[in-house]
């Protein structure tokens, strides 16, 4: 059995639903609190994967996903380095991807060169959205997503933002993974279609080497077909449209 460590802290509030769509994609979860980690107590070398969940983390006193970052980049430091250099798969969901960004895992070890901030509309957006996965990614968490899919988004700081040098070099080696689309099928940067400005409709990156990914939409939010509001119409009879990206992920852990 593959084991998924499901990363907890104060203000995660998506554990449970990032834990019950791995394992419905075959894995053995774990909601393990971050002290637990830092006390030594819960070895993340244990596991096969590392997921962390959307939610407020500290409650975003300091900025969304700020505060967490700090949290592991002090205590988990080279834990976490080792972890993604051994090529194990790391999922960060909405505030998790901004904690990816503030850790500087996303993208590539490079603090402050990139950023998630309030959204462009000045409002919490929470919806469906629709998205096109890039094909020629090396995103391990996307393989197989040819076809526009729908998420929900549920966030106050999505807006991606970069200089664009750091834009280019993301779009250069294919780590624009996942993008906000308009009806056309086509990446937007008008609002609603991109729900928060995102720079050149961003919703997703990865690193260079496929296996560390953050987004700002919720698979945990659309694995089971019910979960869509139009999952009759749109024949979701097997899975959610998010369910893959669960499915690749096991995929990935049985490689490693």
């Amino acid at each position: 059995m593959h084991k998924v460590l499901v990363l907890r802290a104060p203000g995660i509030n998506c554990d449970g639903e990032a834990a019950a769509a791995m394992e419905l994609a075959g894995a053995e979860t774990a909601l393990v609190h971050i002290n637990r980690l830092a006390d030594g107590s819960v070895r993340l070398a244990d596991y096969a994967m590392l997921l962390i969940p959307g939610g407020f983390a500290y409650g975003d006193h300091l900025g969304a996903g700020r505060m967490l970052a700090v949290d592991l980049i002090h205590r988990l430091s080279e834990d976490l380095h080792t972890f993604v250099a051994d090529g194990r798969p790391v999922l960060g969901i909405c505030n998790g991807f901004q904690v990816l960004v503030k850790t500087g895992l996303l993208p590539d070890h490079a603090v402050g060169r990139a950023t998630l901030i309030d959204n462009a509309s000045a409002h919490y957006e929470c919806r469906w959205t629709r998205l096109a996965a890039n094909p020629a990614s090396p995103c391990i968490f996307t393989a197989g997503m040819d076809e526009p899919f729908d998420l929900p988004v549920g966030h106050g700081e999505g807006r991606f933002l970069a200089d664009e040098a750091t834009l280019e070099r993301l779009a250069a080696n294919q780590q624009i993974v996942v993008q906000y689309i308009d009806a056309s099928g086509l990446p937007t940067d008008q609002y609603p279609a991109n729900p928060n400005g995102a720079a050149r409709a961003i919703a997703g990156i990865c690193n260079r080497a496929g296996n560390v990914f953050g987004l700002m939409p919720h698979p945990d939010r659309a694995f089971l077909p019910q979960q869509h509001p139009q999952w009759r119409r749109r024949g979701l009879d097997q899975a959610g449209p998010g369910m893959a990206m669960f499915n690749n992920a096991v995929k990935a852990m049985k490689r490693i």
